[in-house]
């Protein structure tokens, strides 16, 4: 719906870029109408001097030409733009990640004299996950000497352009400017490149994909209390549409309001949509219960405690990501602790994979395709560069997933976007902290609902056992030991296919003994030579020579390797039963 009267619809702009790069001076200027929680209210803030919390602020220009066909006729004239000031300190990463999630396009501020740094390349991952356009800002060009200004933003712009050639951000528009002239605490002087910059941002703006179906979701960054008014829950909308009077939920505490009033940036509205930034009022309602989270339709967010992920590493992650390990996982505005355990599809299948095509997030969770258990998460990309056109490597998944255990409960929409970081890390480190993103699939609310689902999630390991064939019983059947220890039960193995190292192919009967031998059958029969190595028999022959060709074929056959029985089967690892199966 329209942000105001005058505003055809609203636009949420990212402000992200490394601590001091002037992200929150360059909104400041740009602004005209100051949410709640916009320029460092926050006291730690103002003290520290750095943006602690995702800060929110807007501004309404004409709007630009290339959309007035498209959506003008809603009757408004202008574009009213939002911008999330997200915090740039290394410790505040998950801030920046709930922020990502809302925006429709990325400012990312650089400070000119510095180029990259640590930060600037964290906001950069993030945007190419959460994000679909960006425009570089290249800040503090006042300190750069007057003469050599325009050469050294040049440079800066060619420097910035080669980091952003493997990304799918090549290419992208860059602007130079000085939200404030002089510093912080300069007198007041006019900004520059400002003009340069809006027109920018209209000429890369484009209409998001909104919709009022579906059940609602608003995304809460900030909660307060206006005395004689309510409580009121400021964020953004990020699914269907709410109006006075509707009832909502607040999930991850079950309890439901009414909807009291609307408020869009100081003007009173009846109702918001999809994509809309808002201030939504309820009454009794303690604010400190939910400083961020979700609010929705009654019954849209189910609070889960595990998740089915479609998933991809991050290229600059530089750690290992192994299955069983801990990363802290965000997922919507939360963040928790949580074990993961990886998988692939690997192979042609006739119904594709989840997350290969841009519309695949919606797509359900396969559970009657087999996927291979993956001690680690691999980097598909990269991996296929390294090896070229060799085939003698081991196969590539076409897509990977994790199951994800969370140590808290999570209340999140499906298809959520969820990202694993290490955020323990150093952050005076000079790497990357983000490993994996991907999408949900599949929400499991319980322990409950775990025992129904696991079952049906069809991950299996390949197993490999090895023996060797002790002799034969007859021309079509051999006794095996070292297959199995003692006190296996092998009843479960029974009619599993072997296939010997001299080229049989047979199957396991039954056990042989007490002490773990089999019984193997042969149905094509055994080799010649196969059989007369094990079947004891001896050549025929009298005195002497007789004895002699009995000695060299004994000493013939300990010089041989052993005739190995190979076992090769799968393990399903969810299943209670753990059954093997062979293809």
């Amino acid at each position: 719906m329209a942000a105001s009267s005058g505003c055809t619809f609203n636009f949420n702009v990212g402000v992200l870029g490394h601590v001091d790069s002037g992200k929150t001076s360059l909104s400041k200027v740009l602004s005209t109408v100051a949410s709640t929680a916009s320029f460092d209210k926050n006291p730690q803030s103002k003290e520290r001097g750095i943006t602690l919390d995702l800060g929110f602020s807007s501004f309404c220009v004409d709007l630009p030409d290339h959309l007035t066909g498209e959506i003008g006729s809603s009757g408004g004239s202008q574009i009213q733009y939002t911008l999330v000031d997200c915090p740039g300190h290394a410790s505040l990463i998950k801030t920046i990640i709930g922020g990502a999630q809302i925006i429709d396009l990325m400012m990312l501020v650089v400070d000119v004299t510095k180029g990259m740094q640590t930060q600037t390349a964290e906001c950069l991952v993030i945007g190419e996950i959460a994000c679909q356009k960006m425009v570089v800002v290249l800040n503090k060009v006042d300190l750069l000497p007057a003469g050599k200004r325009e050469a050294m933003v040049e440079k800066m712009k060619k420097k910035m352009l080669k980091t952003l050639e493997a990304t799918k951000f090549a290419n992208c528009p860059m602007v130079a400017v000085a939200a404030k002239p002089g510093g912080p605490e300069a007198p007041h002087t006019e900004a520059i490149g400002l003009t340069d910059l809006i027109d920018i941002l209209k000429a890369n703006t484009y209409v998001p994909q909104r919709s009022r179906t579906g059940p609602f979701i608003f995304s809460v960054d900030h909660c307060f209390s206006i005395r004689g008014q309510g409580t009121v829950m400021t964020g953004t909308a990020l699914m269907g549409n709410i109006a006075l009077n509707d009832t909502i939920e607040i999930p991850s505490m079950k309890v439901t309001k009414k909807v009291k009033s609307i408020q869009m940036f100081k003007r009173p509205i009846d109702q918001i949509s999809q994509g809309d930034r808002a201030g939504v009022c309820v009454t009794q309602f303690d604010p400190k219960l939910l400083e961020r989270g979700l609010v929705c339709s009654p019954g849209a967010l189910p609070t889960i405690s595990a998740a089915v992920v479609a998933i991809e590493r991050i290229t600059y992650y530089k750690g290992a990501i192994n299955s069983k390990a801990k990363f802290h996982i965000t997922t919507g505005h939360d963040t928790v602790m949580g074990r993961v355990s990886f998988f692939g599809l690997y192979g042609n299948t006739s119904t594709g994979a989840q997350g290969d095509t841009p519309d695949s997030t919606s797509k359900p969770f396969d559970f009657s395709q087999e996927y291979v258990y993956q001690d680690e998460l691999i980097n598909v990309k990269i991996t296929k560069k390294d090896i070229g056109a060799e085939s003698d490597t081991e196969p590539l998944p076409v897509k990977q997933f994790a199951l994800i255990e969370y140590e808290k409960p999570v209340t999140c929409p499906q298809n959520s976007l969820v990202i694993g970081s290490k955020l323990d890390t150093d952050i005076h480190t000079n790497m990357c902290r983000i490993a994996f993103h991907g999408h949900l699939l599949e929400g499991i609310v319980d322990d409950s609902e775990m025992k129904t689902v696991l079952p049906k999630l069809k991950v299996y390991k390949v197993k490999v056992r090895e023996g060797q064939v002790e002799r034969c019983q007859d021309e079509y059947s051999v006794i095996g030991k070292n297959l199995f220890k003692k006190e296996t039960n092998l009843q479960a193995f029974v009619n599993l296919k072997v296939t010997l190292s001299s080229g049989e192919k047979g199957h396991i009967e039954g056990g042989f003994g007490q002490s773990g031998k089999v019984k193997i059958r042969v149905p094509g029969g055994l080799q010649p030579s196969t059989f007369q190595r094990y079947s004891g028999t001896k050549k025929k022959g009298k005195g002497k020579q007789a004895s002699e060709d009995s000695t060299n074929q004994t000493e013939g056959e300990t010089d041989q390797e052993p005739v190995k029985i190979l076992l090769t089967f799968k393990r399903f690892i969810y299943d209670p039963e753990k059954k093997m199966k062979q293809t």
